[in-house]
């Protein structure tokens, strides 16, 4: 996935050219929640692979384990010649890979001089070399700051002088943007692709990778000390209501985060009757940036089972299939925007995606309707797979796959066995079943706070409990998100969950996308509002949505504004919708004054 080009928006309105779909398979079984249950039981029990214990005073821990980053990344160098990373021409080997990170991990401290805790940045495209490099920073010792590579100059310097680290780690795209920052500092720098042009700033620090010695295959890491309770990872949040802030993770909140995929592949494979772990291992095409946490979900799982990583630099869907066809990819790991863009080009093209054997989605809420495209086209072929985590709970904590998310598409799954699950009422107090409260998390992943913002961490944290700011709802062991809070339209007293509005006007077939937003109104407080893309050659009308929605909706819930545009929703670097830039031209239009730009309007 690229990190300085948009995100494109799906197509779903392209139209079969290939072969007729096959007839839709015939409704599958409901899933049998006692099944579910033992399966969970089983690896759940005292001595089993996924054991829990209370840890004191704290969260529950997984009982075995890696309690450390370094710990877990050590274990892969047992792949040996297995292929890990595979981008273009060039592709490593777990043994090249770490053989690479652990001379990288000693320049660090060796050469550098740099101790546990100092900061290291890591920014640049999904490279081979971005794993290289984040994870020589975790063999040092030393704390990784993956920032968001698609960030302007301005961004960059923020976060970079909140977090001041002692190296940067970067692409020869993303030098301009801190080498501002590093000659000012004196930060030392490390170039990957790239050349440190004259006149650049920092060129005096700038040191090549590609100049670095080869590495040596039997050479070991840097003999430091590394503690469960150590600081691992700054993570910055997406910032998409303000500032972002760096959400701390230890090395025992990202040990157990590398656990948490495992656990799911695993009562993924006994729901479907397989050993786990005794399959051929995964080749996971990888669309997520790398800095974001639903990346990290999707790499632990892939290195935790010796899989391959395909990377693309950028996002194509043409060419995402044929990496599929080339590298016979088992696993699909995107947001739902590339995954609707995906199943709609294999449908238009005849592609069957013969060796994809999951779907999974994160970064931002899949519309119910998508596990229905694939089941329909596919049968029950291509397992689905969509969860929750966020950027606080260092990648999934929840995940919904197979027949539950089959028959239960509105929900985000069932959390780890880590992963305590409270819906809280507005006094904090647990919810009864069945009831709308924000969601609140407790667990091994999560992390400690936020960096150096005492104020932000205990508005979040309260008595080891973190505030998701999601509405949400459990029923039978199942957690569905209804909305965020501050996003939630409340209409003359009356609730409306912008994510049930959304699922509505996703099932008109004209919709490609849609936002809905509250604006202001004098008597109501607030009205509902919807921004919709329709699909080439839609016919229908604004009150034909309404009208549509209005049969599995409340009236009061129906949009009273429907606007129309023909340009991709704003969306950040995961997809979700970035409704602080719809607000502002959404209130002009619907109070009537002319838009500077005409991308909304309000008739198809």
């Amino acid at each position: 996935m690229p990190h300085t080009d948009p995100l494109p928006a799906p197509d779903p309105a392209a139209r079969p050219t290939g072969p007729a779909p096959a007839p839709s398979p015939p409704a599958p079984a409901p899933p049998d929640p006692s099944a579910t249950s033992r399966i969970e039981a089983s690896l759940t029990a005292p001595g089993a692979p996924f054991a829990v214990v209370r840890a004191e005073h704290g969260p529950l821990v997984y009982a075995d384990g890696p309690r450390t980053l370094r710990e877990f990344v050590e274990t892969t160098w047992a792949y040996g010649d297995r292929p890990f990373l595979i981008a273009g021409e060039r592709s490593y080997s777990y043994a090249e890979f770490f053989a690479a990170s652990c001379a990288l991990a000693r320049r660090l401290s060796d050469t550098y001089g740099l101790r546990p805790g100092d900061r290291a940045v890591v920014a640049m495209r999904n490279h081979p070399e971005w794993q290289i490099a984040f994870w020589a920073v975790q063999l040092a010792g030393l704390v990784a700051v993956p920032l968001n590579a698609w960030w302007t100059e301005d961004e960059f310097a923020y976060a970079l002088a909140d977090c001041e680290p002692s190296v940067l780690l970067v692409d020869g795209e993303r030098l301009p943007r801190v080498a501002g920052w590093a000659e000012r500092t004196g930060a030392r720098v490390v170039l990957f692709h790239g050349e440190a042009h004259a006149g650049s700033g920092a060129e005096a620090r700038v040191e090549r990778y590609e100049d670095f010695p080869a590495p040596d295959p039997l050479a070991a890491p840097p003999d430091v000390e590394i503690r469960p309770e150590d600081d691992a990872t700054i993570i910055y949040t997406s910032g998409t209501t303000g500032r972002p802030k760096g959400a701390v993770a230890t090395h025992l909140a990202q040990a157990g985060a590398a656990l948490n995929p495992r656990f799911h592949a695993a009562a993924s494979a006994l729901g479907r009757g397989l050993i786990p772990g005794m399959g051929p291992s995964p080749v996971t095409l990888m669309t997520f940036p790398f800095f974001h946490v639903a990346a990290f979900t999707g790499f632990y799982a892939a290195m935790g089972a010796g899989g391959a990583l395909v990377l693309m630099r950028k996002w194509d869907v043409d060419e995402a299939l044929r990496l599929i066809r080339a590298h016979r990819v088992t696993h699909y790991a995107g947001v739902p925007a590339t995954a609707l863009q995906l199943l709609a080009a294999a449908e238009a093209t005849g592609d069957g995606l013969e060796s994809l054997a999951m779907l999974n989605t994160g970064g931002a809420a899949a519309p119910p309707d998508l596990v229905a495209r694939l089941t329909a086209r596919h049968g029950e072929r291509i397992e689905p797979r969509n969860g929750y985590g966020l950027t606080e709970t260092s990648g999934g904590v929840m995940a919904n796959f197979g027949a539950d998310y089959r028959a239960h598409p509105g929900s985000v799954g069932r959390p780890t066995p880590t992963t305590e699950v409270r819906i809280a009422g507005p006094s904090g107090g647990a919810l009864p079943e069945g009831e709308v409260g924000e969601l609140w998390l407790r667990g091994q992943a999560l992390v400690r706070g936020y960096w150096r913002d005492e104020e932000a961490t205990a508005a979040a944290f309260t008595g080891g409990w973190f505030r998701t700011g999601d509405l949400a709802v459990l029923r039978d062991g199942r957690v569905a998100v209804v909305d965020r809070i501050k996003d939630m339209v409340i209409r003359g007293g009356e609730n409306v969950y912008c994510v049930e509005v959304e699922a509505a006007l996703h099932d008109h077939p004209d919709v490609e996308d849609a936002a809905v937003l509250g604006v202001e109104h004098p008597v109501l407080g607030e009205e509902v509002a919807a921004v919709v893309r329709l699909r080439a050659g839609a016919t229908v009308t604004a009150d034909g949505l309404r009208e549509s929605v209005g049969r599995g909706l409340a009236a009061f819930k129906v949009p009273a504004h429907v606007l129309f545009t023909d340009e991709p929703l704003p969306r950040n670097a995961t997809g979700k919708i970035l409704k602080r830039e719809l607000r502002g031209p959404v209130r002009d239009l619907v109070a009537g004054a002319e838009p500077e730009k005409p991308w909304l309007r309000k008739r198809p």
